[in-house]
């Protein structure tokens, strides 16, 4: 069964970074399709970014497009979540998410596995 663990979270100022990591604590990420949600407050949670296990291609939601960055490390069995010019619309809990197949899909319900969350906070 996969188990991934999130870190990285913490708080930032409006404009600064952080990357996220997420690994299988069971298993290896590399057979995977991973992506990255995120859930406000009071908000649904969404897609943020996914890297398919096939191609290596990553996608990006329009919001974070340009500041963000997906990638994985095959070698360390890491997936990372580089985040540059945070704003405080940014601010929530991110989730590590696998799928077992197939190409990077948008919707929460195409993943089979998700972490436990790692909090993002950006102040202004």
């Amino acid at each position: 069964q996969v188990q991934l663990v999130e870190s990285g979270g913490g708080l930032v100022q409006d404009g600064g970074s952080l990357r996220l990591s997420c690994t299988d604590s069971g298993r290896t990420v590399i057979s995977y399709t991973m992506g990255w949600f995120r859930q406000a407050p009071g908000k649904e949670r969404e897609f943020v970014a996914g890297i398919s296990w096939s191609d290596g291609i990553a996608h990006y939601a329009g919001s974070v497009k340009g500041r963000f960055t997906i990638s994985r490390d095959n070698a360390k069995n890491m997936v990372y979540l580089q985040m540059n010019s945070l704003k405080p619309e940014d601010t929530a809990v991110y989730y590590c998410a696998a799928r077992i197949s197939g190409v990077v899909l948008t919707t929460t319900l195409a993943y089979d596995s998700w972490g436990q969350g790692t909090q993002v906070t950006v102040s202004s």
